[in-house]
């Protein structure tokens, strides 16, 4: 079982169908902007992400560029969570897509 690499625009529609979108950047920048709805996933709130995301829900991680969200995609898969998607590109690549954002001005 592994995870599934999506552009950002499958990303946008799934977390319209429902899906956990989970933005695994530093506080500052999720702070300043991130994908609109995004769940900000830290280890600090890993607890909380637990409670609210069942084993087989979609869940979808947005970092940077899409490097580090395969870590933490890889991460989910071996902690037992079924649907896992890592968005190619990232935020940055969410932002080129021209896909909602919400920011913090």
């Amino acid at each position: 079982m592994s995870f599934i690499e999506i552009t950002p625009q499958q990303a946008w529609d799934m977390a319209q169908q429902g899906a956990m979108l989970a933005d695994v950047r530093d506080l500052q920048r999720f702070t300043y902007s991130h994908p609109q709805g995004a769940f900000h996933l830290t280890n600090q709130s890993f607890l909380q992400f637990e409670e609210q995301v069942d084993f087989n829900s979609p869940i979808i991680v947005s970092c940077y560029h899409g490097v580090s969200s395969r870590n933490v995609a890889t991460f989910l898969v071996e902690q037992g969570y079924e649907n896992v998607f890592s968005i190619i590109g990232g935020f940055d690549g969410w932002e080129k897509a021209g896909l909602p954002v919400e920011t913090a001005y």
